[in-house]
């Protein structure tokens, strides 16, 4: 059996920034596995894309990575993120659809967590979440449900079936803008709490610079952030380094807020460069260890 399996579609990005524009494969399947190939889990990826990018899965497997495709799409996602100057920021574009997972694509699959990441409202069915949380935790990062698309663009919207889907979710991954979409509430502690009474057990809420909340029912967890060693370059892929840390250090028996450090401070090597997270294990703790690099004010009282 697989520790973690995550299950999301490879994309096509265009990353926009004041000084340059890359082009590269993303979403949560390529940033969560390229992190988690640098650590010691048994992992594996079940994905899906069109044809002609099949190179991205070749390149993740000359990686080491366990990739299963779910089946060969029409086509690849395709996503377009522009950033300003404050990176917590960002407008995106749809220019390209991919087919969605279905039930019977994943029998075969066997995980003690199912991370979810998927991209647009109707990638990842309720009835999946239901059935694999039959099977195994579900870790999800709820993003995708809440995109609504106008034309191109890309809008923040509530999640229709988020009550029916929430009781099968134990841990919820959302950024600040994504848990006032959900709840309705642009508090941390209400929202947590609301989250919590629909039935997640364990909450991340990520604020960008100013670090993220864990809340476990119980208890807050303030998570500071860590400035990057060298420049902030490329925020993209940022939440889903963070969850590959947060369930790698959960999975080993870490507590709530040291799980959050390791995973605060993984998501801070990342931003140092486009693309995904390529360091060492060791390049973690290296920074947890320097503590000139916390960023004081933690995010809430």
């Amino acid at each position: 059996m697989n520790e973690i399996c995550c299950i999301g579609h490879i994309t096509l990005d265009k990353v926009v920034t004041p000084d340059k524009t890359v082009h590269m494969a993303g979403g949560t399947s390529i940033y969560f596995s390229n992190a988690v190939r640098r650590l010691d889990l048994r992992y594996q990826l079940v994905t899906m894309l069109a044809k002609k990018e099949m190179r991205f899965v070749d390149e993740l497997r000359e990686k080491g990575i366990d990739v299963e495709l779910a089946s060969i799409s029409a086509y690849t996602v395709n996503f377009e993120n522009t950033y300003s100057r404050n990176q917590d920021h960002r407008t995106q574009r749809v220019l390209q659809h991919s087919d969605p997972f279905t039930i019977d694509q994943l029998k075969q699959v066997d995980a003690q967590i199912y991370h979810l990441g998927p991209l647009l409202a109707d990638d990842i069915p309720v009835e999946l979440i239901k059935t694999l949380a039959g099977r195994g935790k579900v870790s999800l990062d709820v993003q995708g449900y809440l995109r609504r698309l106008v034309g191109e663009q890309v809008c923040l919207t509530d999640w229709a079936e988020k009550r029916e889907a929430l009781k099968f979710v134990h841990i919820l991954k959302a950024n600040e803008s994504e848990m006032e979409a959900l709840t309705g509430l642009n508090d941390v502690h209400q929202a947590a709490a609301i989250l919590f009474e629909w039935g997640v057990k364990e909450i991340v809420i990520t604020l960008g610079s100013k670090g993220s909340v864990i809340y476990d029912g119980s208890r807050f967890y303030l998570i500071p952030a860590y400035r990057p060693l060298t420049s902030v370059v490329d925020a993209t892929g940022c939440g889903d380094t963070y969850m590959a840390g947060y369930l790698y250090r959960r999975l080993r028996g870490a507590g709530f807020q040291e799980a959050g450090e390791f995973a605060a401070a993984i998501a801070t090597l990342k931003i140092e460069s486009s693309g995904p997270f390529d360091g060492r294990e060791q390049d973690i703790y290296d920074l947890l260890n320097n503590c000139s690099l916390q960023v004081e004010d933690y995010p809430i009282d």
